[in-house]
């Protein structure tokens, strides 16, 4: 009976360090994407950021992605890699507040306003989608990262067409382009 109960203690030893070895989650990384850019979309609709702020934080976003990307390419995520982006994200996060929370203000009904809406509107949709496949298993963390690279391509031509305050009908063209060829790797990518 001892021996049971020695067996059993050491079988669950070896799956708890097997579970804590699998180390940092990507799909806590990716929902915290998730969240950021849903802040910066309710921002611009409230007027509390303007289209170059929005850009200014898209900036920022592109460059999380990117290091995203670049962690996950050789499939793990080490825990000293998830601080460095969980500290880039709080940097974010603080300078999202700061620019809803500062003098700037942006016109929601500004035709500029409503294409960076539907924009980042379109990011937190392929980000929520990113993070479903990450927690469901159907992407694994190189896909995932692959993905974020995607990603931070579109955040990039976000941030350019917003650099001068004002998005136009074709830099918004361009960008729903790049956003269309994402959905279809996302699409193929979970699907594979």
């Amino acid at each position: 009976m001892n021996k049971l109960i020695g067996i059993g203690a050491v079988g669950a030893l070896v799956f708890a360090t097997t579970a804590f070895a699998a180390g940092p989650r990507t799909d806590e990384v990716t929902q915290r994407d998730v969240n950021q850019q849903n802040r910066i979309e309710q921002g611009l609709k409230s007027g509390e950021l303007n289209t170059k702020e929005a850009g200014k934080l898209e900036h920022e976003e592109a460059k999380i992605d990117r290091t995203e990307a670049r962690d996950l390419k050789n499939g793990k995520l080490s825990a000293s890699e998830q601080a460095h982006i969980n500290q880039m994200q709080n940097r974010a996060s603080a300078d999202i507040a700061k620019d809803k929370h500062n003098a700037a203000t942006g016109n929601p009904n500004s035709a500029s306003s409503k294409r960076m809406q539907a924009d980042v509107q379109r990011n937190a949709n392929q980000e929520t989608r990113i993070n479903q496949g990450a927690k469901s298993g159907t992407l694994s963390n190189r896909e995932v990262g692959s993905l974020e690279r995607g990603q931070a391509h579109v955040d990039a031509k976000e941030s350019r067409a917003a650099r001068n305050g004002h998005v136009g009908a074709a830099e918004q063209g361009s960008i729903q382009r790049s956003e269309n060829r994402q959905s279809r790797k996302i699409y193929r990518k979970k699907h594979n």
